[in-house]
């Protein structure tokens, strides 16, 4: 592991293992895939790494009395408390972080990793947010 990645991702126990997963993924197949097929991969370096985590995981929400059930899905829930939202597209667009907020505060979720593989160095596609302070940390 290189310097800067240990810098990157040391910000919470957590976050640093499942960015860990993410790059092994990374590093093995590179940019230029589906999302599907990111997705499947880091499913199984989160088994590897023994994280629990839920797979297209559906948010419900109640609007005024009404639950919504709209087909909304996070790409994955790890140990009941960080959204994975994946990517794999030219560049990050302001929509990208806002469906992540929404979906963080529409499940009540701490902290998200908006993840876009489709990127030279994963580095530049990593963005860890947290709900409270609708904060971008990195």
């Amino acid at each position: 592991m290189e310097q800067g990645d240990q810098e990157f991702r040391s910000n919470n126990p957590l976050t640093e293992r499942i960015i860990g997963c993410c790059i092994a993924v990374h590093r093995a197949l590179g940019p230029g895939l589906l999302e599907s097929a990111y997705e499947q991969c880091l499913c199984r370096e989160l088994e590897i790494e023994g994280l629990h985590f839920e797979r297209q995981v559906p948010i419900r929400f109640d609007y005024r009395g009404t639950l919504v059930e709209c087909g909304y899905r996070v790409d994955l829930v790890v140990c009941d408390q960080v959204v994975i939202e994946l990517k794999s597209v030219e560049q990050f667009e302001r929509v990208h972080l806002a469906q992540l907020l929404t979906y963080l505060k529409l499940g009540e979720y701490p902290m998200g990793l908006l993840i876009n593989f489709n990127v030279a160095s994963l580095r530049q596609g990593l963005r860890r947010v947290t709900l409270h302070t609708n904060l971008v940390i990195s």
